[in-house]
């Protein structure tokens, strides 16, 4: 498996890259994070858990922590992408390969000792445990029991670890370019005796990803979004452009016109006639 090879130069020039992205292919990403979330106890691990609908979910876990947590960050790539793409490590990326199950022990293994390790920042692990890109509005929606898995794993080590379900949508509300929203959700805190059986935690976890995407569409379609906050404010859309544009010079070609019916008013008046003859 890939493992983790972290670079603060790389995290640096990613978050210039992926804020330079967000700029430019959205028209505005808006984020809603509940305090208690933001007041969690740094001495214990959390999972984020999120829906996977979009090319883009692998760039914003990093946003988010910048913005919001300043944890030591660890995301789950499946190996085959990450081959590719082994910068990914340098941010906090390690690989899992289904298609080899001594691999996948080994991968929730690295994750528990990941996530118990010694650390003046909260360690933090992003999931996307339906293990595929699937429409944002399937439904049942099916997660891979390797969450759970690791939940076990790390009570063993530590005792507690937060659950934060996580869920996004991509729309288009009247501008060129699509907003993103990042809906988070309050932690659910379990403690060293409270894991209970994997299955059982998994489909809590389905439940409750499917209830907020649910919420997360009701609240954008209904204007409801009073709490979200404005992350990344993308490049003006041509409409918007255009708008600008006029608002800036329209009050000018009205004088113009006017300048030129009074030019061609005087030109056809008999008083004006007469003193050029004069």
């Amino acid at each position: 498996m890939l493992t983790v090879r972290r670079s603060r130069a790389y995290s640096r020039w990613f978050s210039w890259y992926s804020r330079r992205q967000f700029r430019k292919f959205f028209h505005a990403v808006r984020v809603s994070v509940p305090p208690e979330t933001l007041a969690m106890e740094s001495r214990f691990p959390v999972i984020f858990y999120c829906n996977h609908a979009y090319w883009w979910d692998g760039f914003w876990s990093q946003l988010c922590n910048e913005e919001f947590f300043g944890q030591n960050l660890f995301i789950i790539i499946e190996y085959r992408q990450l081959v590719r793409h082994r910068f990914f490590t340098r941010l906090g990326a390690f690989s899992l390969d289904r298609s080899h199950p001594r691999s996948i022990v080994d991968t929730l293994d690295y994750a528990a000792d990941s996530l118990s390790a010694g650390s003046p920042r909260q360690n933090a692990l992003w999931v996307f445990p339906q293990g595929k890109i699937e429409h944002v509005d399937r439904s049942p929606l099916r997660f891979f029991n390797g969450t759970a898995a690791i939940v076990s794993k790390t009570l063993e080590r530590t005792a507690g670890i937060y659950l934060v379900s996580v869920v996004s949508r991509i729309e288009y509300l009247g501008e060129q370019r699509p907003e993103l929203f990042l809906f988070f959700g309050s932690p659910e805190f379990i403690g060293s005796s409270g894991a209970g059986e994997r299955s059982a935690l998994t489909r809590g976890m389905e439940g409750e990803t499917l209830e907020r995407v649910v919420l997360l569409k009701k609240k954008i379609l209904s204007g409801e979004t009073g709490d979200f906050r404005l992350l990344v404010r993308g490049r003006p859309s041509v409409n918007t452009r255009v708008e600008r544009f006029r608002s800036s010079f329209g009050s000018v070609y009205p004088k113009r016109k006017r300048q030129k019916a009074d030019y061609e008013q005087g030109a056809r008046s008999p008083d004006m006639k007469e003193t050029d003859n004069g």
